[in-house]
């Protein structure tokens, strides 16, 4: 049971499950800060049950109304969604969302243009070093950038992460100001169609430079994981980034009479394109930043903007089971995800079976997630603590 995924099995484990494991008050006081100081009945909940019913606008008032609604529903999936003014199940017509986290979903089936190793909703240990990556540069620039401080990664149990910004100053954002953030962290650009997705006009700023040296520790590798311009396809599509016809030939003639390893291709492109800038100063003002826009195509994070952009958009909740994989998304520390293992993720089977070979591991696994969630939790309650102190004496000065 503990080896094979069986979604019919699902209904009989998850009352256990939802009993035994999910983190139900730390959740709910989770949810209780991010509601604040709007009740926690006015947050939406969403379950998807057996047979893909959906029901939206659910929500609760306590976790005891919380761990009833578990065991009577039996969720598949459980979402969340925003804060309103009234409690969501009513007038939800003429209800105005007052706050949502801030919200990222990084999934890698967006990088399938560019991972070799798999393909659509598969996923293996090379093709998460994108995700790595993705972790390492967003968490940075939201920390550094825009000075959040609870910031909530989990693993979406399939092919992903999620990113949930608790800070009371991004779950107040308004639209525009979710767009400029999405914005400022999107820097691929362009459909299927699009060969070359970077376009660097003007001196980089200080945030791409500092992606750009997070990538430089992991670029070798991925390079050779994926074998990014080892193939005929590979270097086909590589060689469509160059957008100087002069360079993109002497670059393939190079390569083709190359060895087919990617990291040997690439050392020998950037020496043909050093050369070529030094000879044609002149027309190498479009080219200026090539070596790092082609760095960036490749492993920038993508982001799903319209997620991030939008209030109305449902993301599945921490410590949810994925319904295709039995996964459960867990909560991980951004500095943790490049020893992260996939199959050590926990699973459903593997936490309610004893005798299952990885029951331990994943035991010890989950207990590491829930830490992982209070530790954020308990840091946003004493950030939201000290914020309402400062507001009531600013309220005081005021007199």
């Amino acid at each position: 049971m503990a080896d094979q995924h069986d979604e019919n099995l699902l209904p009989d484990m998850l009352p256990l499950y939802y009993t035994r494991y999910f983190p139900q008050n730390i959740f709910c006081r989770w949810l209780s800060c991010g509601n604040n100081p709007k009740p926690l009945s006015n947050r939406e909940l969403s379950f998807t049950l057996a047979d893909d019913v959906y029901l939206r606008y659910l929500s609760i008032n306590d976790q005891k109304e919380f761990q009833t609604l578990l065991q009577k529903k039996c969720p598949h999936k459980l979402d969340i969604g925003a804060v309103y003014n009234t409690k969501p199940s009513i007038d939800r017509h003429d209800a105005v969302v007052l706050a949502r986290e801030l919200v990222f979903d990084i999934d890698l089936t967006d990088y399938d243009e560019v991972r070799t190793c798999c393909q659509e909703a598969i996923v293996c240990d090379k093709c998460w070093k994108f995700m790595v990556v993705a972790c390492e540069i967003i968490h940075t620039a939201l920390r550094d950038d825009f000075g959040f401080q609870n910031i909530l990664w989990v693993f979406s149990g399939r092919r992903g992460v999620h990113c949930w910004v608790s800070d009371y100053e991004a779950r107040t954002l308004d639209s525009p100001g979710r767009a400029a953030v999405a914005d400022y962290l999107c820097l691929i650009m362009g459909g299927e169609n699009q060969n070359k997705k970077v376009h660097f006009a003007s001196d980089l700023h200080s945030s791409i430079w500092r992606s750009l040296t997070i990538i430089d520790k992991y670029f070798e590798e991925i390079l050779q994981d994926q074998e990014l311009i080892s193939t005929t396809e590979g270097l086909k599509s590589f060689l469509k980034m160059i957008p100087d016809e002069t360079l993109a030939t002497q670059v393939q003639e190079n390569l083709e009479r190359m060895p087919r390893s990617s990291l040997e291709r690439w050392d020998t492109f950037v020496t043909t394109y050093n050369k070529y800038c030094k000879e044609n100063i002149n027309a190498t003002r479009k080219i200026k930043y090539l070596v790092e826009e082609i760095k960036i195509q490749y492993c920038y994070p993508r982001l799903d903007v319209n997620v991030t952009k939008g209030f109305n958009h449902l993301l599945k909740s921490p410590f949810s089971i994925h319904p295709k994989t039995g996964k459960v998304s867990v909560v991980f520390k951004p500095e943790h995800a490049k020893s992260f293992k996939l199959e050590e993720i926990p699973t459903i089977y593997t936490l309610l079976d004893d005798s299952a070979q990885d029951n331990v591991q994943h035991q010890s696994n989950m207990r590491a997630a829930v830490k992982n969630f209070q530790e954020l939790v308990f840091s946003l309650e004493k950030a939201e603590a000290m914020r309402r102190k400062n507001d009531a004496n600013a309220s005081l000065l005021e007199f």
